[in-house]
């Protein structure tokens, strides 16, 4: 069974604020690079998209429909809806994510 993966646009815009921030901190190359594999990390929601686990900030609140998958030090936050999967977050997690995850899931 496949899913169709979509990418929200503040999870559109957490993939340019990623990239812009590399670009201008290390190089366009490696921030193509990394782009490329964001997107390639998503893409495998399609097929696998309860390989991902439960983020912890959301699982210590009782919050259990969100799932996330890692790539390097990103975490994607999903949903799975039916057949659909939501990436509704791209986030750095050398951050404290409580604040951010609670703020654009929850409300």
């Amino acid at each position: 069974m496949t899913f169709d993966v979509h990418v929200t646009a503040e999870a559109q815009g957490d993939l340019l604020d990623v990239c812009l921030y590399i670009a201008e901190n290390d190089s366009p190359e490696k921030a193509e690079y990394v782009l490329d594999k964001l997107e390639a990390t998503c893409a495998k929601l399609e097929y696998a998209p309860m390989k991902g686990h439960l983020p912890p900030e959301l699982e210590r609140i009782g919050v259990d429909n969100y799932r996330e998958i890692h790539w390097k030090p990103y975490r994607l936050i999903y949903e799975i809806v039916d057949r659909d999967v939501y990436v509704h977050a791209v986030l750095d997690g050398r951050r404290d994510l409580q604040a951010v995850l609670e703020q654009r899931l929850l409300r």
